[in-house]
């Protein structure tokens, strides 16, 4: 087969498409972010891409934390919404209909509606060009109940999250095999 060579751009795909909360239970604002994802084991960490024009920018980096709320696929429109006004202008939470409630480390409040929230603390704010990276440490994780198996452990089968594809949402599918089956772990 026949490679054509395409200039550099962001294909990596699938994104996970995650609506950060900022500011305070007084003053929340909820940001749509695809640029995210898990950095380090241990201690836990992950980190999110953000536009310094942002308005959530100046939040999370005055403050030093943020929820990354994981929606499900049917939060699609609300997660999209959020992504196309700003909360320098709008209330977020009041336009969507989403509840923020108290995080149990971070200023930053959750949003119930989601049913996975990560409270994080930013460790370090790295500049790398449109986007600045911010890495957190996750100090806390939140699970609705019924996501949950007899063992306590997230039950994915539970959630049908989406992701974006250039511009373009998709449902996250079905379970094709687990870490490390090809070794027979």
């Amino acid at each position: 087969m026949t490679k054509t060579k395409l200039k550099p751009s962001t294909v990596l795909y699938p994104a996970p498409v995650v609506l950060v909360s900022c500011g305070t239970m007084e003053r929340p604002n909820i940001i749509t972010i695809a640029w995210t994802g898990t950095t380090c084991s241990d201690p836990p960490m992950l980190a999110i891409g953000v536009r310094p024009s942002r308005y959530s920018y100046g939040l999370i980096k005055r403050s030093g934390e943020f929820v990354v709320n994981i929606p499900t696929a049917d939060m699609v429109r609300v997660a999209d919404q959020c992504g196309m006004v700003s909360g320098r202008d709008v209330d977020k939470f009041a336009l969507t209909g989403l509840t923020a409630m108290p995080g149990s480390v971070v200023r930053a409040p959750l949003i119930q509606q989601c049913p996975i929230n990560v409270e994080c603390q930013v460790r370090q704010i790295l500049p790398l060009g449109t986007h600045d990276f911010f890495i957190a440490e996750i100090v806390a994780v939140h699970a609705d109940e019924n996501i949950l198996n007899s063992a306590g452990k997230l039950h994915f089968d539970q959630i049908t999250s989406f992701t974006l594809h250039s511009r373009e949402y998709r449902r996250t599918g079905e379970s094709i095999g687990h870490y490390g089956f090809t070794a027979e772990r």
